[in-house]
């Protein structure tokens, strides 16, 4: 006898209320019309129903396949293959630890655990009251800046366990905290927002810039023909016109 067990197909999701559900689909519509095809608005549908609802719930999952005359399969095989899709309420900060190589072996792996042991939470998991969760993230795109913690999708470059600890004690104590490159931080659910297409109405938002700093930029100015720190002369590329006759 096989040791499978069977369970009962999940019930049909709720809709929305109907107050809800029209204050969506005006927004749904005006981010579906952007695509030749309905179904490319997939993406943006799921961070619009995650800014809703602070995850993407069986809910959000039948509304998007409503609007888009999709399938909530078809919709689901997306909203779980994309990590930034969270299928648990995230919090109002959601802490996402890079525990890649570079960051990991630079202190990304212990930065998650005393995160973790600090906060009371597992991975993927959220604070009682709601104002931090914390994940693992496979990486934050920005090994020059290792080891990196991104808060709402925002940097903290060059973290230590004890400034990562501060940080979120910083953020459960409603206290303003500006990341090292970007925007200020705003909730995760106004993140969500901003993801799915619609501006960052936040007065000086726009002109906080997240542009590369000098880490970022150093193998650039190596391959423009500067000197290598500390040995004058001596160039990792020189300048693309040395030696030529062009």
């Amino acid at each position: 006898m096989s040791s499978t067990e069977l369970g009962l197909p999940a019930l049909p999701a709720k809709p929305y209320p109907p107050e809800v559900a029209d204050r969506l689909a005006a927004d749904a519509r005006e981010l579906i019309d952007r695509y030749p095809q309905s179904r490319s608005a997939l993406l943006p549908l799921l961070h619009l129903v995650q800014a809703e609802d602070g995850c993407v719930t069986p809910t959000g999952i039948r509304f998007c396949a409503e609007q888009l005359d999709l399938t909530t399969a078809e919709v689901t095989a997306v909203a779980t293959f994309y990590t930034m899709y969270r299928r648990r309420p995230a919090g109002e900060y959601h802490v996402g630890v890079c525990t890649n190589t570079l960051c990991a072996v630079l202190g990304g792996d212990q930065i998650f655990e005393e995160l973790s042991e600090h906060l009371g939470i597992a991975n993927n998991r959220t604070t009682e009251d709601g104002s931090v969760s914390i994940e693992r993230i496979e990486c934050n795109a920005a090994c020059d800046y290792a080891p990196v913690v991104m808060v709402n999708w925002e940097f903290f470059d060059n973290q230590t366990p004890q400034s990562a600890k501060q940080l979120v004690d910083q953020l459960r104590a409603g206290q303003e905290v500006s990341p090292t490159r970007g925007a200020k931080l705003c909730s995760f659910k106004e993140t969500s927002r901003i993801l799915a297409g619609f501006a960052d109405e936040r007065p000086g938002a726009n002109d906080e810039s997240g542009a590369g700093g000098a880490p970022s930029l150093a193998g650039l100015r190596l391959a423009k023909g500067e000197a290598l720190p500390g040995t004058p002369g001596a160039k990792v590329v020189s300048p693309r016109h040395e030696g030529t006759e062009a």
